[in-house]
């Protein structure tokens, strides 16, 4: 049960923060020696994620029809990430990104470009500026993030900035296309969580999922609440150190 919180208190922390949460879940799991870390816990960690942001958008999923633009902005600019993950993990791909040193670059280089991006002093909208260009931009600079280390969120919000977009509404829209991207994971966990005959596998991964939810949740909230007082320079310092350690583990 331990080993669930610690997992689940990773992943709704790191989930929509500029960190990478698949990084996190995999590097703590390494280190600590987790036997549950694996592809098909982090796939019902991410579903919890998916809930929260579902919860956080409740108001304007309920007045889908007000919201459908930015909808289905947000779903266009899914379909390259939705794609590509489907055929990394057709091909068996993805484990192969799931290394230290790979995590490591990934972690610096893209801390690196989230500061430059927040350099700016941005002031588009999403409710205003948020149109096709824009999401087909993102979406594509998006699928990077299935390399763990790039963050999905951190390299939304990067994109979204360098595209003039104000730093809360630049985190929303990393948030919107969680949607159908988290959407897409889920659907694929609960297809394997059907197929699995293992109780006990079925009552961890949905505890886990619980869990996520809660913690995610939390971590949207507090993450808005943060960007309307300060600026994204912790979380590239973090990125940068973390890389640092990581790089040190692999190569020396």
């Amino acid at each position: 049960m331990l080993e669930l919180i610690i997992l689940s208190l990773i992943q709704g922390i790191t989930e929509f923060l500029p960190i990478s949460s698949s990084s996190h879940l995999i590097i703590i799991s390494k280190f600590l020696g987790f036997a549950k870390e694996d592809l098909m816990m982090n796939v019902s960690l991410h579903i919890g994620s998916f809930l929260a942001v579902l919860v956080f958008f409740r108001i304007e999923i309920l007045n889908f029809i007000k919201y459908k633009k930015i909808f289905f902005l947000a779903f266009f600019a899914s379909i390259p990430i939705i794609t590509l993950g489907y055929f990394l993990v057709k091909f068996e791909i993805i484990d192969t990104l799931r290394g230290i040193k790979i995590i490591g670059w990934t972690t610096i280089i893209f801390g690196i470009l989230l500061y430059i991006s927040d350099k700016f002093s941005n002031q588009k909208r999403l409710d205003y500026d948020f149109n096709l260009r824009s999401s087909i931009i993102i979406g594509i600079i998006h699928s990077i993030s299935l390399i763990p280390g790039v963050s999905r969120s951190g390299i939304a919000i990067t994109s979204a900035r360098f595209l003039g977009f104000n730093r809360i509404d630049s985190a929303k829209i990393s948030f919107l296309l969680s949607i159908p991207t988290l959407l897409a994971v889920s659907c694929y966990g609960l297809y394997t969580l059907y197929q699995t005959k293992d109780i006990m596998v079925r009552e961890i991964n949905l505890i886990s999922m619980s869990m996520s939810f809660i913690f995610s949740y939390i971590t949207i909230i507090f993450f808005l609440k943060f960007l309307k007082k300060f600026n994204l320079i912790i979380f590239v310092l973090y990125r940068i150190i973390l890389g640092l350690i990581l790089l040190s583990f692999a190569y020396l």
